[in-house]
């Protein structure tokens, strides 16, 4: 299993989502980084990882190989934040993990559900690089609302892990979460704190079936974000990284906001977008144009 490990202090593990890889989190890893240390693995059959024929690729599997990464690293707490297939992993995770202590949940997979079929179909039977190419180019056109961000450079960069091993794909989309039905009922025992942000325009997964996730979780907190389709990390990183920072700051690692005296009633003010060039100019302009009372004054005498 490849794995990237940054940073330093208390644990944070990012799981991307399928067909993808840890390239998701691409926009996150830096600023989580400036506080925690950030562990981004890509999943068995993706990435730079493996690409095993006789190994199986289920969220159980899954889970379990991400458990040996962790026992290996020597972690034995820390926050875990998944998209997707990665959000499914995340949940056997805080229910089997000792030490997870935080959680964030972008448009997971259900455990009591199958996958998302729009999200299957092109996937059932891709085996030629052109199949593939074909396959997550319609996923992702299908899938993401904001779709001026899915470039063809993007989709080169998912794709191209799996040009020479077209198989992969298919079994991956095989994994219907059958096993995990059972395994749902157990999130209404979880008392870690629980974010679940959702795009309001995901094809794939109606919001109903967030919010019917929310309230089987006691502690979670739900986020819809409107605009956005299914996969999140792509689509609204602006948005996105500061939220889940923010969230980890305040739920996981406890930390100050470590801004001036004048912040500290905790209100942060975040702006979201770029300020017009115009905005700055007519302020500008405006000081030119004022003349103070006195001065005016002081000059006429």
């Amino acid at each position: 299993m490849a794995f990237t490990d940054v940073g330093s202090g208390p644990a944070v593990l990012l799981l991307h989502g399928f067909p993808f890889s840890s390239l998701q989190w691409r926009h996150l890893v830096p600023v989580l980084a400036a506080r925690s240390r950030v562990i981004v693995p890509d999943l068995l059959g993706a990435g730079a990882s493996s690409m095993p024929s006789d190994r199986p690729l289920d969220a159980t599997a899954q889970a379990g190989y991400v458990r040996e990464l962790l026992a290996k690293l020597g972690i034995d707490r820390l926050a875990v934040v998944g998209h997707g297939a990665g959000g499914a992993v995340a949940q056997l995770l805080v229910l089997d993990q000792p030490g997870v202590e935080a959680v964030v949940l972008l448009n997971p997979d259900l455990l009591d559900a199958p996958r998302p079929v729009a999200e299957r179909a092109g996937f059932a039977h891709v085996d030629t690089p052109e199949a593939v190419v074909s396959a997550i180019r319609a996923v992702l056109g299908e899938g993401a609302r904001q779709r001026a961000r899915i470039t063809d450079e993007l989709i080169r960069a998912y794709t191209d892990p799996y040009l020479n091993h077209p198989g992969v794909l298919s079994r991956g989309a095989a994994d219907d979460r059958g096993d995990l039905v059972g395994r749902s009922p157990e999130l209404e025992a979880i008392e870690a704190p629980i974010l679940i942000l959702w795009g309001e325009d995901d094809p794939f997964v109606p919001t109903q079936e967030a919010d019917r996730l929310n309230e089987s979780i006691p502690s979670s907190t739900l986020g819809l974000l409107p605009g956005c389709g299914h996969f999140l990390p792509d689509e609204a990183p602006e948005t996105l990284v500061p939220l889940i920072a923010e969230y980890l700051r305040a739920m996981y690692l406890r930390a100050p906001h470590g801004h001036d005296d004048g912040a500290k009633d905790g209100v942060v003010m975040l702006q979201l977008e770029r300020r017009p060039p115009w905005v700055d100019l007519a302020e500008d302009e405006a000081d030119d144009w004022f003349v103070d009372d006195d001065d005016e004054k002081e000059s006429s005498s």
